[in-house]
């Protein structure tokens, strides 16, 4: 037994994540689990139950009160294993709370031990699991198709945008929860692709940008080397060449963005490859865009960025002629 128990007992609520295989516990909790005098799980269902019976840990069944706790630890100081459910037992910890909080009982010590811990980004099986359900049940969404939603991310980039640019830190977790949901989603759906369509899930999406990611940082997962920036820039734009292998450099470019987006992109790639060539004229205002864009773009300036911080200030001048104050909501 734990030297570290009282007279009244010890009781250890024992909690793991369901977003980490079953079995895999830490040590301190196969400890606490082998040299508990009783180990006890309400749920038969427990994903931990035949690990710890392969191990020779067999919990005992049932539910039990927090009074009925209390009651068996102090006989004979023993010391009791709860095995929680994942999503904890509110009952069981509030009554042993209140019985505490009483004054009036000789308390068994109380700990609360986790026997497993999340990994970084652990939370994006449950957003994968709660996609899967409303795909599955959801009325709107399970007929929802990939042109469906193509304006959706369209809107969601932008409100990213727009958090980022006014520094919301709020709005900013938000809106790339929202572009998150936009990825898992059209994923989603792309796992019933039939016919002539390849189906694909997240774990596909997600491996493919994990792969291209390590081939582009050949001086993080390789034996190149980049000391600054600018190295850092020279081997994307190799690795990126040597992939695509494209027949003009503005081969994927995306023509449906913004047009001064779309003109600084263009741009950029005409500088970053060397070539010189004259930029168009003609009758109309775009052209006149399109120089003051190019021009932008060599000065290191996002034309796009730049003309929405124009607009806003203009926006907020409106407003201030109409006796209106600055900011809205949005």
């Amino acid at each position: 037994m734990n030297d570290t128990t009282s007279a009244a007992g010890r009781i250890v609520l024992l909690s793991t994540s369901h977003r980490v295989a079953p079995g895999l516990l830490s040590w301190q909790a196969w400890q606490v689990l082998r040299s508990a005098d009783q180990v006890l799980c309400s749920d038969p269902a427990h994903p931990q139950l035949p690990y710890l019976e392969e191990a020779g840990v067999r919990p005992l069944p049932g539910d039990v009160t927090a009074r009925e706790l209390v009651d068996r630890c102090a006989d004979g100081g023993r010391t009791l294993v709860v095995l929680a459910a994942a999503d904890g037992d509110r009952r069981l910890t509030d009554g042993l709370a209140t019985l505490a909080g009483s004054g009036r009982e000789q308390m068994p010590a109380l700990e609360l031990l986790p026997g497993s811990y999340d990994l970084p980004g652990a939370r994006l099986l449950d957003l994968v699991q709660v996609m899967d359900r409303i795909r599955r049940e959801c009325p709107w969404s399970r007929l929802r198709t990939h042109e469906d939603l193509a304006k959706y991310a369209i809107e969601e980039a932008y409100e990213l945008v727009e958090a980022i640019e006014t520094g919301d830190r709020d709005e900013l977790r938000e809106e790339l929860g929202d572009v998150l949901l936009q990825v898992v989603f059209h994923a989603r759906i792309a796992e019933e692709a039939t016919g002539d369509d390849d189906p694909f899930s997240i774990d596909d999406v997600a491996g493919g940008i994990v792969t291209k990611l390590i081939h582009r940082h050949p001086h993080v997962f390789g034996d190149d080397t980049a000391e600054t920036p600018e190295d850092v820039k020279e081997h994307w734009l190799r690795t990126k060449a040597e992939e695509k292998r494209r027949a003009s450099v503005t081969d994927g470019v995306p023509v449906g963005q913004p047009g001064l987006a779309l003109a600084a992109k263009l741009g950029s790639r005409v500088r970053t490859a060397g070539l010189d060539v004259p930029v168009p004229t003609g009758p109309g205002i775009g052209y006149e865009l399109l120089t003051l864009a190019l021009r932008a773009e060599a000065d290191g300036i996002d034309p796009e960025a730049a003309l929405r911080a124009a607009a806003r200030a203009y926006r907020d001048a409106v407003r201030t002629t109409e006796g209106l104050p600055d900011t809205v909501e949005k």
